[in-house]
């Protein structure tokens, strides 16, 4: 059914839209990328073809191309930088099907340039995966809790490609740079965040530890009220630092309670009395996105006109409300979800992502929602579980 007041796709141009897979179609950005690739993309033919043997692949957009990343830097990311990861998996532990997920992880520095190339290519890979691959946009700062299962921890840097970032070398004395670390919003045993931050003590607050890298002199400061998964994931990125450094570094554990903690701070430029926030610094902290009432629209041409129609508004969704000749975007009210139903149009499928954009850009803070594409018969657990009727 239609309402009063909803959008509808003709003024949906009106609205932000960054990083879509369609509006790139036919600009620049679209040739160049061509351009850089054969018919097929050589990054996924390695090995047979990816996809096909379970594990994690990650990529990096370069100069409008993917480039595998080191397996060693699997989970560490730059905020100049987009990249690419697939997931290869079975579907069930009694199962030989293999599943795939794909996700472009966008930082909050790179350029319009590597968003699209990473939206094209996620798009290709899917293409190549014969189309049933789950994908996921991710934004930095607000990652799914899905996106941090992948690794041990999330480490984010700040540099990457086009800022010419070079990694510190053993050699080198005077690095000052400042990690957070810290427990993603919900805890849980994985998903610790290494956050590199502006080296300054208005950064460090009361909850989480910190590092300070000297170049041969490592040091770590935890807050009062940091988690002992907080204080044992420090010590293993300090004994990480120091073997980076070839064993060449001092090492000095501090609490924020020591008499010691004075220098730490006076390091960075703050004064014995400096108060400590009891909260992560506005520049620092996780975006977190603010529950919404669920909301359910249905995208369809069967009119003859693409038409995006607002169906359910803070009522109960289930299952039975997606239909298998349309395309539905569902905002869970944490997360926006693509259901491509199996008799849905190619014109349906082709602007997912950009209408899910367009709608994300009329809420406040919208952008940063995580956004997920699902096939019909290919519904996630998390898809599952964000629904008011079980699904089995």
């Amino acid at each position: 059914m239609s309402t009063q007041g909803h959008e509808r796709l003709s003024h949906l141009k009106q609205y932000k839209v960054e990083g879509s897979n369609v509006e790139f179609v036919g600009s620049k950005i679209d040739h160049q990328v061509k351009h850089k690739s054969s018919d097929t993309e050589p990054a996924w033919k390695r090995n047979g073809g990816v996809g096909g043997e379970q594990g994690l692949l990650v990529w990096r957009v370069e100069d409008f191309e993917v480039k595998e990343w080191p397996t060693s830097r699997y989970g560490t990311f730059y905020d100049g930088d987009s990249y690419i990861v697939l997931r290869t998996f079975k579907s069930s532990a009694d199962s030989d099907r293999l599943s795939n997920e794909i996700f472009f992880w966008l930082g909050s520095e790179t350029t319009m340039d590597e968003v699209g190339t990473a939206a094209y290519k996620t798009v290709e890979l899917d293409e190549f995966l014969n189309g049933a691959a789950v994908q996921y946009r991710e934004v930095q700062g607000s990652e799914s809790p899905h996106f941090l299962s992948l690794f041990p921890k999330l480490t984010l840097l700040k540099g990457g490609f086009a800022s010419g970032f070079r990694h510190v070398t053993p050699e080198e004395t005077s690095v000052l740079r400042l990690l957070r670390i810290s427990s993603p919003a919900g805890g849980g045993p994985r998903g610790i965040i290494v956050r590199e931050v502006e080296p300054s003590w208005k950064e460090l607050n009361e909850n989480d530890c910190f590092l300070l890298d000297e170049g041969r002199r490592i040091r770590s400061w935890h807050g009062k009220n940091s988690s002992p998964m907080e204080k044992n994931k420090a010590a293993m990125v300090m004994a990480e630092l120091v073997s980076e450094k070839e064993g060449k570094a001092e090492t000095e554990v501090l609490a924020q309670t020591d008499s010691r903690s004075a220098l730490f701070i006076q390091s960075l430029g703050g004064q014995p009395d400096s108060p400590i926030s009891t909260s992560p610094s506005s520049s620092s902290s996780r975006i977190e996105n603010a529950s919404r009432p669920r909301r359910l629209f249905r995208l369809s041409d069967s009119t003859g006109k693409l038409m995006f129609d607002l169906v359910k508004n803070g009522e109960n969704v289930g299952l039975s409300d997606f239909h298998s000749e349309d395309c539905f975007v569902y905002d869970s009210g944490t997360q926006v979800f693509v259901w491509q139903g199996s008799g849905s149009s190619r014109n349906e499928r082709s602007m997912w992502l950009k209408v899910a954009q367009a709608y994300l850009g009329t809420l406040e803070s919208g952008w940063a929602t995580p956004i997920a594409k699902i096939i019909q018969g290919y519904e996630t657990p998390a898809f599952k579980a964000s629904l008011d009727v079980a699904v089995v």
